[in-house]
């Protein structure tokens, strides 16, 4: 579009370009997210980690990630104080995987109960979130997490509720990971304006707690939350972990539209 029909006389009321160019999301005057940093206070987790098929894991995970064993992490975080964003749940599958030699985790899939958590994480960053209905609770002695998509069962997690203190350090080094996530940004035919693949890490969570237990998880099939295309084949470990954290800005690591 020519920008020729953007040039507005000054004082006629209208908003100005180079106001446009301050705004950080739409709608104007009523953005859908605020600007970080996004802190947690008493995030919550319960992490699965299970075996799967190697060939399933293969047809989703993109290189130039490598994978070195066939697991899969279920994860289930409820996040009671986020300023800025509020109380919500997300629920997702994180694959382990290697860069250029640095293991970290893959962001599969997420599925999220909160629109601004949702904006926020796809256009600023390259969390993989679609809006579902996690939940996290404790269920007599057992812990649970669930996911809906709609009005269906897509995962059913179970941990015994706090059997064995966890070590802090394993606990810190497993939220501490580097992550791994993949941003897509089309343009309007369709083609890819933007296509990378971007990393991020934790550093220095506060643990205030963290356990272990027996754990079971089951997958759902549904076509539009294909969480069971990974299918549980064994438990391997599960854990519970109460946190404080900041997320990090991502970092661009590999472009797929640049020639190389």
């Amino acid at each position: 579009m020519n920008c020729l029909l953007f040039t507005w006389r000054k004082g006629d009321g209208k908003l100005k370009i180079h106001e446009v160019r301050k705004q950080l999301t739409t709608p104007l005057g009523a953005p859908a997210y605020p600007w970080g940093p996004y802190n947690f206070r008493n995030r919550e987790y319960l992490n699965i980690l299970y075996r799967t098929d190697m060939e399933a894991l293969r047809r989703v995970v993109p290189e130039p990630l490598a994978i070195d064993e066939p697991l899969v992490k279920f994860e289930v975080m409820y996040m009671p104080d986020a300023p800025g964003l509020g109380a919500y749940t997300e629920a997702g599958q994180v694959i382990p995987v290697s860069f250029n030699g640095e293991k970290g985790e893959y962001l599969h899939a997420m599925y999220v109960d909160n629109h601004p958590a949702i904006a926020v994480g796809r256009e600023v960053s390259a969390y993989p979130k679609k809006l579902g209905a996690p939940r996290l609770y404790i269920d007599s002695d057992t812990l649970v997490g669930t996911l809906d998509y709609g009005s269906l069962r897509v995962a059913t997690a179970t941990m015994g509720y706090k059997h064995q203190p966890m070590d802090l350090a394993l606990a810190r080094q497993e939220l501490s990971q580097p992550t791994f996530m993949l941003k897509i940004v089309p343009n309007t035919d369709g083609s890819q304006k933007v296509c990378q693949l971007m990393r991020t890490q934790i550093n220095n969570p506060t643990i205030h707690g963290a356990w272990t237990a027996p754990a079971r998880l089951q997958l759902f099939a549904h076509a539009l939350a294909p969480m069971a295309d990974l299918p549980v084949l064994e438990v391997i470990s599960a854990s519970h972990i109460i946190t404080d954290l900041t997320l990090s800005k991502p970092d661009v690591i590999y472009d797929y539209l640049a020639e190389h």
